[in-house]
């Protein structure tokens, strides 16, 4: 039996990388949350504005509890800021702003990655809950039929990653283009603030993806040991 595929190894590394990621992305967080911005302007006064100019005036910017809970919610078509985002009026809340209304005008123009991901989300999540349970059971069992489903719905997976990459990088796209546009970021240290806040962000995204293509290539492994 076996139970641990050969790209274990690589598993922890990209977990360890995920953790230096996640440390980058809450101090640059931290360093420009104590920054005023030019224009002295809230995380909602922000969105609000964003929302407003690209034709979204029936979205609302709801406040919600957290530490970096900020979302954008396709259903129920609402901007959702955190506690440190909402009514500050600091670079990292600017930017992280701006992103979510990002996410808001990709739904309003239907872009396909978004779409897809959308479709993709409830199902993959369930599937994921059982994806480790069916590559152990068919390890230990020897069941191979398990193992492959286990394959397929990590794959899956590997999929959803690869479609909210596109997803998330137009949103800061369009996050500092308008920023900057409008001469909200003030340019010098704020634009570097707010971009430094979304690429720390962005790298988030790119170790997600890397975890789940080393799950991936592992389950791969155990699955044609186990055959």
């Amino acid at each position: 039996m076996d139970i641990l595929g050969p790209y274990t190894p690589l598993i922890l590394l990209i977990f360890v990388a995920s953790m230096l990621i996640q440390a980058a992305l809450t101090r640059s967080y931290r360093k420009w949350s104590g920054v005023r911005n030019a224009r002295n302007l809230t995380g909602a006064q922000v969105a609000r504005m964003m929302l407003d100019e690209n034709g979204l005036t029936h979205v609302p910017v709801n406040a919600v509890p957290g530490n970096l809970s900020d979302h954008y919610d396709p259903l129920g078509k609402t901007v959702n800021l955190s506690e440190g985002v909402y009514g500050v009026p600091s670079v990292a809340a600017m930017a992280i702003a701006a992103h979510e209304v990002g996410h808001a005008v990709q739904d309003k123009v239907r872009m396909p990655a978004l779409v897809l991901r959308g479709k993709m989300a409830v199902p993959l999540s369930l599937g994921m809950n059982l994806a480790p349970f069916m590559v152990l059971l068919g390890a230990v069992l020897h069941f191979s039929g398990l193992l492959w489903v286990g394959v397929v719905l990590f794959g899956a997976a590997l999929v959803f990653h690869l479609v909210t990459l596109p997803v998330e990088f137009d949103a800061s796209r369009r996050a500092l283009a308008y920023l900057n546009g409008r001469g909200l970021s003030g340019g010098g240290e704020g634009q570097k603030g707010a971009q430094g806040v979304l690429t720390a962000a962005a790298l988030t995204y790119v170790a997600g993806f890397a975890m789940a293509l080393a799950q991936l290539l592992n389950v791969l492994g155990i699955a044609r040991n186990n055959d």
